[in-house]
């Protein structure tokens, strides 16, 4: 079996981390109150996944003011969509082929 344990990228893998992921790679970018809704989490939780995945390089976060309301905007890095491809290469090979 060619399968690797290690080759499980720990920083995607959760759930919370995996959802932020595949949403980015479909939307492209996100602000903090719509991905919260579209994963249905809490402010807290959210901000702790999305500092984990920034920590690794994986998104970026730019942080401004809309009519006076912070605005947080998430965007995946060319380093995030690779790890993503990556991790799903590695978990499909863990499907026999044929």
């Amino acid at each position: 079996m060619g399968f690797d344990i290690q080759q499980i990228d720990e920083v995607i893998h959760g759930r919370l981390r995996l959802g932020i992921m595949a949403y980015l790679v479909g939307a492209g970018h996100s602000d903090f109150v719509t991905l919260k809704k579209h994963l249905q989490t809490t402010d807290g939780n959210l901000s702790i996944h999305l500092r984990k995945l920034e920590e690794a390089g994986y998104i970026a976060l730019e942080k401004s003011f809309v009519d006076r309301k912070p605005r947080t905007e998430i965007t995946m890095t060319p380093l995030g969509r690779q790890a993503l491809i990556n991790y799903l290469d590695s978990l499909t090979s863990v499907i026999p082929q044929g």
